[in-house]
């Protein structure tokens, strides 16, 4: 289990804390998907070791969270963030723990994990501590809570989301009294920052098997607690039964909102409602505007030209593996075919075409003309060169210049 690269670069650490008497493992996602022969970005270590005497073993520490915990150590050109075990008290804002305790002891660190399949600890010899049955959940695809589900739930609200976004993401199903801890909590989640709560949504959105975790996100009433979901139950539905292969985060949103009853004006809204970037909504209603002709129409120069190469080449994609159409354009060609992929490709500029009128000031006039010449030039109606483009100003605009 410690053949992993990281695993390999992170032992030192590990063997240095024993040596200066204290414990130390590799914990959660790291070792739960080494189990699961999934591949692994980054690590977790925690230690029975505090703060002050972590800081105290290495020479580069940064305090990034040392009022619960944690102290990253610089080490060989890495970074490790290692936690010392603890327990926590209740939770005032069901997410954050009034206080935290420190504790010797891994066992009663693991108590506090999320879910079992998270509570699993690997020290630098490679022996699997697992106090809560883990391995058997993962063998039999299980998602299972720590202990008490409703008290984990109660703790933390977001892990309900967590709950559904493991099992879209592994493939598993969710342990009855798990779901049943969700389904009694969802009002929890209102208590939650909508940005935490999208994290887990775009990653459920995105999950090779989303509809096995979409399906209790449904039945357990989670989504009711989401921005504008409450009356989109069959849009979130049908949503889950389309796979998106190799497709960016913005072509799920578009195709969740072109399921929706979400009015086209009020997408921005309903995006902005979910915390996203201007950068994706902007995305996202291109994306949208394009499935919803793209069934019955095909690309024209003009929709090539407002839409841009990136935007187009997604969205084709994205109306075929949602079944719009059935067969994709080699848009990539035509849009390269295009004579200006912008208004600054054209060989005449504003000031030229000033001089060329003997105009000092710009204007409305100004504006109407380069738009003009643009739709020319996008329709090969004359050539994109300042010869052709002076005499067509001249014959077309002429007037102006009296």
């Amino acid at each position: 289990m410690l053949q992993h690269e990281l695993f390999q670069q992170a032992l030192p650490l590990l063997e240095k804390i024993e040596q200066a008497g204290f414990e130390a493992y590799f914990v959660g996602g790291c070792v739960r998907d080494t189990l699961l022969k999934r591949p692994i970005s980054d690590i977790d270590i925690a230690t029975n070791a505090f703060p002050q005497e972590i800081k105290s073993i290495f020479k580069k520490t940064v305090d990034v969270g040392i009022e619960h915990g944690t102290v990253m150590v610089l080490y060989n050109n890495h970074s490790y963030e290692i936690t010392t075990f603890r327990t926590e008290t209740t939770y005032k804002d069901y997410r954050h723990p009034d206080t935290v305790t420190f504790v010797r002891s891994l066992e009663e660190d693991l108590k506090r994990r999320d879910f079992t399949i998270n509570a699993l600890a690997l020290d630098c010899r490679g022996k699997l501590y697992d106090f809560h049955h883990g391995q058997m959940d993962l063998q039999e695809k299980r998602i299972r809570a720590v202990g008490c589900s409703h008290e984990r739930f109660h703790e933390d609200a977001l892990r309900m989301m967590r709950a559904v976004r493991f099992a879209g993401q592994l493939g598993f199903g969710i342990d009855e009294q798990t779901k049943q801890g969700i389904s009694q909590h969802a009002h929890l989640l209102e208590k939650i920052a909508i940005e935490r709560i999208c994290v887990e949504w775009e990653k459920l959105m995105c999950a090779k098997e989303k509809a096995k975790g979409i399906d209790v996100f449904v039945d357990t009433g989670l989504y009711v607690y989401c921005p504008y979901f409450k009356e989109e139950e069959q849009a979130i539905k049908h949503f889950s039964t389309i796979q998106l292969s190799l497709l960016p985060v913005p072509c799920h949103w578009a195709m969740l909102v072109y399921y929706t009853q979400i009015k086209r004006e009020n997408i921005s809204q309903f995006l902005k409602a979910w915390k996203l970037s201007n950068d994706f909504v902007n995305q996202i209603k291109v994306m949208v505007s394009v499935l919803d002709w793209r069934e019955t129409s095909e690309w024209t120069c003009d929709r090539l030209f407002d839409v841009g190469e990136t935007l187009t080449c997604l969205s084709e994609e994205l109306a075929w593996q949602m079944g719009l159409i059935e067969h994709k354009q080699d848009v990539e060609q035509l849009y390269n075919q295009l004579p200006i992929k912008s208004v600054s490709d054209l060989a005449l500029g504003g000031q030229e075409i000033m001089a060329l009128l003997q105009q000092e000031r710009g204007g409305k006039y100004l504006g109407e003309i380069i738009e003009h010449m643009r739709q020319e030039v996008l329709h090969n109606r004359i050539k994109n060169t300042k010869e052709h483009l002076s005499e067509w100003i001249l014959e077309h605009y002429g007037h102006i210049r009296s």
